[in-house]
C-alpha cells in the first residue's frame, strides 16, 4: 500500500469512528489490516488488527473515567473469544487505569497504550 492509500485510509477511518478510527489508523499506518466494531459473545470490541500470524482485539476508551478490574476481564474475555491478544488503547488524558486493574493487565499480558490527541 503506498503512502497516499495509507493517509485516506486513515482520514476515511477517523471520519468515519471518531476517536476508535484515529487509533485504527495507527495500526494500518503499521501495516495491519483492520476490521471495526467486531461482535463477540462477550461483547463488541472497537477493532481487530490482523498481520501475518498477529492478531490483536483492540478496545479504545474515551472520556474521563477510572477504569477497574472488570473493565479488563472483560476484553481478555473478548480477546480470547477471537483468539487475539488484547489490547487496550487509552485516548487522550482522560481516562485512567486504578492499581488494581495495572496489576491486573501485566499479570495477563494485557497492553495497555496511551495515544495523545
Amino acid at each position: 500500500m503506498t503512502l497516499a492509500e495509507i493517509v485516506f485510509q486513515q482520514k476515511k477511518l477517523e471520519q468515519k469512528y471518531g476517536v476508535e478510527g484515529k487509533a485504527a489508523g495507527r495500526y494500518v499506518e503499521a501495516g495491519f489490516h483492520v476490521r471495526m466494531h467486531v461482535a463477540t459473545k462477550h461483547g463488541t470490541v472497537s477493532f481487530v488488527a490482523i498481520k501475518g500470524k498477529e492478531k490483536f482485539a483492540v478496545d479504545v476508551v474515551n472520556g474521563k473515567k477510572v477504569l477497574g478490574k472488570a473493565d479488563l476481564e472483560s476484553l481478555k474475555k473478548k480477546a480470547e473469544s477471537l483468539s487475539a491478544k488484547p489490547v487496550l488503547v487509552l485516548y487522550g488524558s482522560g481516562p485512567r487505569l486504578d492499581d488494581e486493574a495495572k496489576n491486573y493487565a501485566k499479570e495477563n499480558s494485557i497492553e495497555v497504550k496511551r495515544i495523545r490527541g
